[in-house]
């Protein structure tokens, strides 16, 4: 019997902050590859998500919000996303269902106009919806900017929609090997993993400018002999002695809540037991600093 070819299709998630990118990736991929919160930028590199069903690929970008950059940081988070829109066989493009476009996003819109590269438009958070005509509208006003080959509404919190849109990204496969394991669900490394998830905590924790100015790195990730533990140091970074005080909090509180829960979930995705370890350092204005960005994996 005769193979089925295997195919692939690599797809960039793009749009403004809390458009709901890094929500609508894990429902895809069906695991929690990149962190979710409330709070907008909350994606700073380009993180993969990977999906594979039957002969079909489905390697997912998500990128960092488009916005307009403040520092380089912000600069560098704006080229990753504009640069995966020219890597990718498709790119999904989200919006909100309401709201004028953002001039971030007429940005991006002239890109694709200008590469005439294939993309879907995607209307998110359905369930925010007010009436129907209201989706109707969107999505008329959408495929009337003609970017968009296809557009489409999902609802990443519930999944509503999602299959539909793995279909149309799906057309965009061609015919090639998979370029990984059929049963990973990202290529991020474990300790990517681990600062992710406790850079997660430090956004859900403390007050909106602070967890913004922290970078988490992994100073060592060591397995005992006997695999039943790993014991992990992690350095937490921020801007200012003040961030510091509040994100070791009265007593160590808040520094043990973070730890605490970013521990009880690296166990979860390791599945070993883990000792994690924080230090909290100082960095004067680190997100402007090229050499600390450099340093802290923050690509140009």
């Amino acid at each position: 019997m005769r193979q089925e070819q295997t195919k692939s299709v690599f797809a960039a998630l793009v749009g403004r902050p809390n458009v709901g990118k890094s929500s609508l990736l894990n429902r895809l991929v069906g695991e929690k590859v990149a962190i979710v919160t409330a709070k907008p930028q909350t994606t700073r590199t380009r993180i993969t998500g990977i999906l594979t069903r039957g002969a079909v690929q489905y390697v997912f970008l998500d990128t960092p919000g488009i916005h307009r950059p403040r520092t380089r940081l912000g600069e560098r988070m704006k080229k990753t996303a504009e640069d995966c829109v020219a890597e990718v066989d498709v790119t999904v493009m989200l919006f909100e269902p309401y709201g004028e476009l953002t001039e971030p996003e007429q940005a991006l819109l002239g890109q694709l106009r200008a590469q005439r590269a294939p993309a879907l438009a995607v209307v998110n958070k359905t369930d925010t919806l007010k009436k129907p005509a209201d989706l109707a509208a969107r999505e008329a006003f959408l495929d009337g900017l003609g970017v968009f080959e296809e557009v489409l509404s999902v609802c990443a919190a519930d999944g509503a929609g999602c299959e539909a849109l793995l279909g149309a990204i799906g057309r965009y496969a061609a015919e090639s090997p998979h370029y990984f394991p059929d049963d990973a669900y990202t290529d991020l490394p474990e300790k990517a993993l681990v600062a992710e998830v406790l850079r997660e905590k430090l956004l859900l924790h403390l007050r909106d400018e602070i967890p913004h100015g922290t970078a988490v790195t992994v100073e060592r990730f060591h397995e005992r002999p006997d695999g039943a533990l790993v014991d992990i140091d992690v350095n937490i970074y921020c801007e200012k002695k003040s961030h510091k005080g509040m994100i070791i909090g009265r007593g160590g509180a808040m520094l043990k809540t973070i730890a605490t829960e970013a521990r009880m979930e690296c166990e979860e995705f390791l599945g070993v037991r883990v000792n994690l370890q924080c230090w909290v350092k100082v960095k004067d204005d680190w997100r402007d600093n090229d050499f600390l960005l450099n340093n802290f994996g923050f690509s140009k």
